[in-house]
């Protein structure tokens, strides 16, 4: 057997210490390094969040300057059918009393039509001695187009 010499003893002593010194302040920077690298990340990650953040705030602010905007159009679209439906009520009421005039005329002149029917006469047109007749005998079933004037004796309000 071989006896182990003091020197070898100190050269194996001096590699341990001499080789695991520097192990041990490589493994502390390395340690170092980890720590900083992680406060590095937290840090680009804390960053990269206030990014989405910001990008979703500006998002929120476009949609709703796009909502205030359509709901502008919409009121104007609503103001535009108001006056619309106005418009058309006014001229609603207008073509009623347009017809409600027109069916007064109408009235009045066959009241009109009424209080001559006295006055038809199926002989002749200058005729002394009237003889009544309906128009119906006389071939009016239809508007008649521009006649020639003819000459009507004045009547009297005691004849009526």
């Amino acid at each position: 057997m071989e006896y182990i010499s003091l020197d070898n003893i100190l050269a194996i002593l001096g590699l341990f210490i001499g080789g695991g010194g520097g192990a041990f302040f490589t493994w502390r920077w390395q340690r170092r390094r980890a720590k900083a690298e992680a406060k590095t990340a937290e840090a680009d990650a804390a960053k990269e969040w206030q990014d989405v953040y910001q990008q979703l705030i500006e998002d929120i602010k476009t949609d709703r300057d796009e909502q205030k905007q359509y709901i502008a159009e919409l009121k104007d679209d609503r103001q535009h059918l108001r006056r619309d439906r106005d418009d058309l009520r006014k001229r609603q009421d207008e073509l009623e009393e347009a017809v409600r005039s027109l069916q007064r005329d109408v009235d009045r002149t066959n009241r009109l039509v009424e209080m001559m029917r006295p006055l038809l006469c199926g002989l002749a047109a200058d005729c002394p001695s009237r003889k009544p007749v309906a128009p119906a005998d006389l071939g009016i079933t239809k508007p008649r187009t521009k006649a020639k004037p003819q000459s009507i004796e004045p009547i009297e309000n005691s004849d009526l």
